[in-house]
């Protein structure tokens, strides 16, 4: 066995997903010599599970007000707008945008309980009453009924996203072979990451961590001996729809309740078909249904709003997502992004918790992130990317490229 390298960098992040990876680019930039690990693929897990919307929260004011969920992200789009333009904290001009706008539409009777409060000054702008002349194409029908609302956010392409992001950072992403790595504490709570590979093991140690791992950051937590933070988990089950209608769509409709009674996001595919990917209520309620009866729902919620759209040779598949997030009293939705310091009674202390919440409120977790470090005085060493003798991760495939392969 050879003898075992050692590499020191500023920060070390585990966990390559979007909000990972925006971390990464804004370390980098200030200075920080930073490095990210990934044990899958780039994107894995919630990242490519999300539909791309960029919001700025207007979903969240379904009763009927402003609340905090949508008051946090409202600068959002224009946010990740710049980032497209190159004029922004991270470099996304390699990113593809999929619709620089989405829909939320409704029946009559959602329609006179909201119509009053989308029309408000309250909105600033976000919102516009689309004419009957200027609906999208799939609801210009003459059985559409309802009110269309145009939302002027923009909806991304996933792996084009986690794509940009890692090429920035080329030299600085590592996949890992996870058994293979032991997180090791010592006496004055300071980490180091051991790697026994037989070929090619290393020590990795920073002056501060990041995981950034969704779901696995519990274990990440663990290991550490962290008791604080800690982590819930809120399931979804997203339905997928492959079909060759002609209709690209975004949005959301308005239901009885304060989430969407569905979400519409329109994914291409390679061959010339596209897949609708269906959440909202739909996926919260379909959590406690069987992929046969949730697929028997999605269809007749489909039919009920759009009954002129011909499904019958469309192909289905459900998506089991967890969504996982810094525990909230009663299980609830976060408002905001949030990455802290661990807690210990005997572990580390050098090891910073991050959950963005919502692939929306990435940029908002870095800038969180910083701060932390900041509040350590730990500040930017510089310094070239470290020689670590390990293959970067591929981009995960998304969902509906896995189900309908």
């Amino acid at each position: 066995m050879e003898d075992t390298a050692r590499f020191d960098v500023d920060v070390a992040i585990i966990g390559g997903g979007v909000a990972g990876l925006w971390t990464l680019n804004r370390l980098c930039r200030a200075g920080y010599n930073a490095v990210l690990l990934e044990s899958r693929a780039l994107g894995s897990g919630q990242t490519m599970a999300s539909q791309g919307m960029i919001h700025g929260g207007m979903k969240y004011t379904l009763s009927g007000a402003l609340t905090g969920a949508s008051e946090a992200i409202a600068d959002m789009p224009d946010h990740w707008r710049r980032c497209l333009r190159g004029e922004g904290d991270v470099d996304l001009r390699r990113a593809e945008i999929l619709s620089d706008h989405f829909y939320m539409w409704s029946t009559a009777s959602i329609t006179s309980r909201l119509g009053g409060f989308l029309a408000s000054k309250t909105l600033r702008g976000r919102v516009d009453k689309v004419s009957r002349r200027d609906l999208p194409d799939l609801l210009k029908h003459p059985g559409f009924k309802g009110t269309v609302y145009r939302l002027a956010d923009v909806v991304m392409d996933t792996p084009s996203v986690v794509r940009a992001l890692a090429e920035n950072m080329s030299g600085r992403i590592f996949k890992i072979d996870w058994p293979s790595v032991s997180l090791n504490t010592d006496s004055e709570g300071h980490t180091r990451l051991q790697y026994q590979d037989s070929q090619y093991p290393f020590t990795l140690a920073a002056r501060a961590w990041v995981f950034s791992a969704g779901r696995g950051n519990q274990d990440l937590l663990d290991a550490v001996g962290a008791t604080r933070p800690t982590m819930q988990l809120r399931p979804l089950k997203q339905v997928m729809v492959r079909h060759n209608l002609p209709y690209s769509f975004f949005g959301h409709c308005l239901g009885a309740e304060t989430t969407p009674r569905l979400t519409i996001s329109s994914h291409p595919m390679g061959n010339g078909s596209q897949v609708w990917y269906l959440g909202g209520s739909l996926a919260e309620k379909g959590v406690d249904q069987d992929d046969e009866t949730l697929i028997g729902r999605a269809r007749g919620e489909l039919t009920a709003l759009m009954p002129w759209l011909d499904l019958k040779t469309a192909d289905w598949a459900v998506l089991p997502v967890e969504r996982a997030e810094p525990r909230q009293q009663n299980l609830s939705r976060p408002d905001n992004a949030f990455a802290d310091w661990v807690c210990r009674e005997e572990g580390a202390t050098d090891c910073i918790v991050a959950w963005p919440t919502k692939l929306t409120l990435s940029p908002n977790l870095a800038q969180i992130v910083m701060a932390r470090l900041d509040e350590r005085n730990i500040r930017p060493g510089g310094g070239p990317a470290p020689a670590i003798q390990l293959p970067a991760p591929e981009v995960a495939p998304t969902p509906w490229e896995t189900a309908f392969a």
